[in-house]
Protein backbone atom coordinates (compact mmCIF):
# COMPACT_ATOMS: atom_id res chain seq x y z
CA UNK A 1 0.00 0.00 0.00
CA UNK A 2 1.71 3.34 -1.32
CA UNK A 3 1.86 5.98 1.81
CA UNK A 4 0.27 9.18 1.57
CA UNK A 5 3.02 11.53 1.80
CA UNK A 6 6.53 12.97 0.45
CA UNK A 7 9.46 12.92 2.60
CA UNK A 8 11.74 15.99 2.25
CA UNK A 9 13.59 13.92 -0.70
CA UNK A 10 10.99 12.49 -2.68
CA UNK A 11 9.15 16.22 -2.30
CA UNK A 12 12.62 17.86 -3.60
CA UNK A 13 12.69 15.56 -6.71
CA UNK A 14 8.71 16.01 -7.12
CA UNK A 15 9.36 20.04 -7.36
CA UNK A 16 12.51 19.40 -9.46
CA UNK A 17 14.31 22.42 -6.88
CA UNK A 18 17.38 22.26 -4.60
CA UNK A 19 17.03 20.90 -1.38
CA UNK A 20 18.01 23.53 0.62
CA UNK A 21 15.86 25.89 -1.13
CA UNK A 22 12.63 23.40 -0.58
CA UNK A 23 13.71 23.69 3.16
CA UNK A 24 14.62 27.11 3.48
CA UNK A 25 10.61 27.56 1.79
CA UNK A 26 9.08 24.42 4.29
CA UNK A 27 10.60 26.42 7.69
CA UNK A 28 9.38 29.56 6.30
CA UNK A 29 5.96 27.64 6.43
CA UNK A 30 5.69 28.56 2.30
CA UNK A 31 4.95 25.24 1.66
CA UNK A 32 2.74 22.48 3.85
CA UNK A 33 3.98 20.04 5.69
CA UNK A 34 5.17 19.23 9.58
CA UNK A 35 7.12 17.24 11.65
CA UNK A 36 7.35 13.61 12.68
CA UNK A 37 9.67 12.00 14.71
CA UNK A 38 11.89 14.88 14.05
CA UNK A 39 11.74 14.23 10.40
CA UNK A 40 9.51 16.62 7.64
CA UNK A 41 6.49 14.61 6.16
CA UNK A 42 4.25 16.15 3.44
CA UNK A 43 0.78 15.33 3.09
CA UNK A 44 0.30 14.25 -1.04
CA UNK A 45 -3.07 16.05 -1.41
CA UNK A 46 -1.82 19.09 0.69
CA UNK A 47 1.10 19.31 -1.59
CA UNK A 48 -1.29 18.88 -4.87
CA UNK A 49 -3.58 21.72 -3.82
CA UNK A 50 -0.40 23.65 -2.73
CA UNK A 51 0.78 23.22 -6.45
CA UNK A 52 -2.44 24.09 -7.84
CA UNK A 53 -2.80 27.49 -6.66
CA UNK A 54 1.21 28.08 -7.19
CA UNK A 55 1.44 26.90 -10.61
CA UNK A 56 -0.55 30.22 -11.37
CA UNK A 57 2.60 31.92 -11.02
CA UNK A 58 4.79 29.15 -12.22
CA UNK A 59 7.27 30.62 -15.32
CA UNK A 60 7.13 28.47 -18.09
CA UNK A 61 10.64 26.88 -17.48
CA UNK A 62 9.01 26.06 -13.90
CA UNK A 63 6.18 24.49 -15.20
CA UNK A 64 8.50 22.36 -17.55
CA UNK A 65 10.35 21.44 -14.91
CA UNK A 66 7.33 20.35 -12.68
CA UNK A 67 6.05 18.72 -15.78
CA UNK A 68 9.42 16.48 -16.01
CA UNK A 69 9.07 15.79 -12.43
CA UNK A 70 6.20 13.70 -12.88
CA UNK A 71 6.57 10.22 -12.73
CA UNK A 72 3.25 9.28 -14.58
CA UNK A 73 2.38 5.83 -15.75
CA UNK A 74 0.01 6.83 -18.65
CA UNK A 75 2.01 9.84 -19.69
CA UNK A 76 5.59 8.52 -19.59
CA UNK A 77 6.45 9.18 -23.04
CA UNK A 78 5.31 11.93 -24.75
CA UNK A 79 2.70 14.67 -23.79
CA UNK A 80 0.45 14.11 -21.23
CA UNK A 81 -2.42 16.00 -23.24
CA UNK A 82 -1.42 14.27 -26.44
CA UNK A 83 -2.02 10.81 -24.61
CA UNK A 84 -5.17 11.73 -22.78
CA UNK A 85 -7.11 13.85 -25.08
CA UNK A 86 -8.75 11.96 -27.82
CA UNK A 87 -11.39 14.17 -30.67
CA UNK A 88 -14.41 12.77 -29.17
CA UNK A 89 -13.15 14.57 -25.96
CA UNK A 90 -13.78 17.61 -27.64
CA UNK A 91 -16.78 19.63 -27.06
CA UNK A 92 -17.43 22.97 -29.34
CA UNK A 93 -19.36 24.62 -28.24
CA UNK A 94 -20.77 23.56 -24.70
CA UNK A 95 -24.52 24.45 -24.56
CA UNK A 96 -24.14 24.57 -20.91
CA UNK A 97 -24.70 28.56 -19.55
CA UNK A 98 -23.93 28.08 -15.50
CA UNK A 99 -20.97 26.72 -13.50
CA UNK A 100 -22.88 23.17 -12.67
CA UNK A 101 -24.04 22.74 -16.03
CA UNK A 102 -21.17 23.36 -18.14
CA UNK A 103 -19.62 20.35 -15.82
CA UNK A 104 -22.09 18.53 -16.07
CA UNK A 105 -21.89 18.49 -19.72
CA UNK A 106 -17.77 17.85 -19.86
CA UNK A 107 -18.11 14.90 -17.32
CA UNK A 108 -20.37 13.75 -19.95
CA UNK A 109 -18.03 14.54 -22.82
CA UNK A 110 -15.49 12.91 -20.49
CA UNK A 111 -18.26 10.09 -20.63
CA UNK A 112 -17.48 8.98 -24.12
CA UNK A 113 -14.63 7.13 -23.51
CA UNK A 114 -16.32 4.84 -21.05
CA UNK A 115 -13.78 5.64 -18.65
CA UNK A 116 -16.34 7.01 -16.20
CA UNK A 117 -18.14 4.92 -14.40
CA UNK A 118 -20.14 7.13 -12.18
CA UNK A 119 -20.92 10.68 -13.54
CA UNK A 120 -22.83 12.36 -11.04
CA UNK A 121 -21.13 11.48 -7.98
CA UNK A 122 -17.71 12.84 -10.33
CA UNK A 123 -19.85 15.70 -11.54
CA UNK A 124 -20.89 15.84 -7.64
CA UNK A 125 -17.15 15.82 -6.63
CA UNK A 126 -15.64 18.19 -9.22
CA UNK A 127 -18.51 20.73 -8.55
CA UNK A 128 -17.21 20.39 -4.50
CA UNK A 129 -13.51 21.13 -5.47
CA UNK A 130 -14.79 23.87 -7.14
CA UNK A 131 -16.77 25.15 -4.14
CA UNK A 132 -13.22 25.21 -2.01
CA UNK A 133 -11.68 27.71 -4.40
CA UNK A 134 -12.27 28.24 -8.49
CA UNK A 135 -10.19 26.38 -10.99
CA UNK A 136 -10.02 29.43 -12.88
CA UNK A 137 -7.27 30.56 -14.78
CA UNK A 138 -6.68 34.03 -15.68
CA UNK A 139 -7.50 34.57 -19.61
CA UNK A 140 -10.76 33.20 -19.67
CA UNK A 141 -9.20 29.02 -19.04
CA UNK A 142 -10.19 26.97 -15.94
CA UNK A 143 -9.05 22.96 -15.23
CA UNK A 144 -11.85 21.97 -13.52
CA UNK A 145 -11.02 18.42 -11.35
CA UNK A 146 -12.05 16.46 -8.46
CA UNK A 147 -9.68 17.07 -4.97
CA UNK A 148 -9.19 13.41 -4.55
CA UNK A 149 -8.74 10.68 -6.94
CA UNK A 150 -12.02 8.48 -7.39
CA UNK A 151 -10.86 4.76 -8.40
CA UNK A 152 -14.22 3.44 -8.18
CA UNK A 153 -15.67 5.83 -10.45
CA UNK A 154 -12.93 6.79 -13.09
CA UNK A 155 -10.72 4.19 -14.40
CA UNK A 156 -8.16 5.53 -16.93
CA UNK A 157 -6.86 8.82 -17.07
CA UNK A 158 -8.98 11.21 -18.91
CA UNK A 159 -8.58 15.01 -20.34
CA UNK A 160 -12.10 16.88 -22.01
CA UNK A 161 -12.09 20.04 -22.90
CA UNK A 162 -15.03 22.12 -24.02
CA UNK A 163 -16.16 26.14 -25.15
CA UNK A 164 -19.34 27.91 -24.00
CA UNK A 165 -20.47 29.85 -26.69
CA UNK A 166 -20.60 32.99 -24.39
CA UNK A 167 -18.19 33.44 -20.98
CA UNK A 168 -20.12 32.83 -17.97
CA UNK A 169 -19.15 33.65 -14.32
CA UNK A 170 -16.68 30.72 -12.83
CA UNK A 171 -14.82 31.88 -9.75
CA UNK A 172 -11.87 33.18 -12.11
CA UNK A 173 -9.40 35.79 -10.68
CA UNK A 174 -10.33 39.86 -10.78
CA UNK A 175 -13.88 38.38 -11.57
CA UNK A 176 -12.95 37.60 -14.97
CA UNK A 177 -15.40 35.53 -16.98
CA UNK A 178 -14.75 31.82 -18.59
CA UNK A 179 -15.48 30.03 -21.40
CA UNK A 180 -12.40 27.53 -22.32
CA UNK A 181 -12.49 24.46 -19.98
CA UNK A 182 -9.99 21.57 -19.65
CA UNK A 183 -11.89 19.11 -17.25
CA UNK A 184 -8.85 16.58 -15.91
CA UNK A 185 -9.63 13.28 -14.57
CA UNK A 186 -6.41 11.71 -13.28
CA UNK A 187 -5.65 7.80 -11.31
CA UNK A 188 -2.99 9.33 -9.65
CA UNK A 189 -1.77 12.69 -7.84
CA UNK A 190 1.49 12.82 -10.71
CA UNK A 191 -0.55 12.37 -13.94
CA UNK A 192 -2.81 15.24 -12.64
CA UNK A 193 -0.09 17.54 -11.70
CA UNK A 194 2.22 16.36 -14.92
CA UNK A 195 -1.34 17.57 -16.57
CA UNK A 196 -1.56 20.56 -15.09
CA UNK A 197 1.68 21.92 -15.88
CA UNK A 198 1.80 21.11 -19.47
CA UNK A 199 -1.85 22.68 -19.88
CA UNK A 200 -0.05 25.76 -17.90
CA UNK A 201 2.34 26.05 -20.63
CA UNK A 202 -0.17 25.94 -23.49
CA UNK A 203 -2.25 28.74 -22.12
CA UNK A 204 1.51 30.80 -21.94
CA UNK A 205 2.13 30.04 -25.48
CA UNK A 206 1.23 33.04 -27.53
CA UNK A 207 -2.14 32.83 -29.53
CA UNK A 208 -3.30 29.82 -28.30
CA UNK A 209 -6.37 30.80 -26.21
CA UNK A 210 -7.32 33.26 -29.07
CA UNK A 211 -7.02 30.20 -31.36
CA UNK A 212 -8.80 27.61 -29.72
CA UNK A 213 -11.72 30.52 -29.50
CA UNK A 214 -11.71 31.22 -33.10
CA UNK A 215 -11.53 27.37 -33.58
CA UNK A 216 -15.08 26.76 -34.95
CA UNK A 217 -15.91 23.03 -34.30
CA UNK A 218 -15.10 20.50 -32.24
CA UNK A 219 -12.37 18.94 -34.85
CA UNK A 220 -10.97 22.47 -35.31
CA UNK A 221 -10.19 23.00 -31.34
CA UNK A 222 -8.77 19.43 -31.35
CA UNK A 223 -6.43 20.06 -34.07
CA UNK A 224 -5.55 23.75 -32.81
CA UNK A 225 -4.64 21.89 -29.20
CA UNK A 226 -2.64 19.25 -30.36
CA UNK A 227 -0.70 21.27 -32.60
CA UNK A 228 0.60 23.90 -29.97
CA UNK A 229 0.83 20.57 -27.55
CA UNK A 230 3.62 19.00 -30.49
CA UNK A 231 5.39 22.26 -30.79
CA UNK A 232 6.04 22.66 -27.01
CA UNK A 233 9.79 20.88 -26.09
Amino acid sequence: MSRDYYTIEELTRQLGRDQRVVEKQVSRGNIPGRRVGGEWRFNKTEITNWLELEIREFSSSDLATLERCQQSVEASAGSPVSSLLHPDLVQVPLKGGTKSSVLRELVAVAGRTWQVFDGPAVHDAVCQREDLSSTGFSGGVAIPHPQNRMPDAIGDSVIAFGRTVSPIPFGAPNRQMTDLFFLVLARDPNTHLKVLARLGRLFQTPEFLDNLRSAETSGNAYTTIIDADEKLE
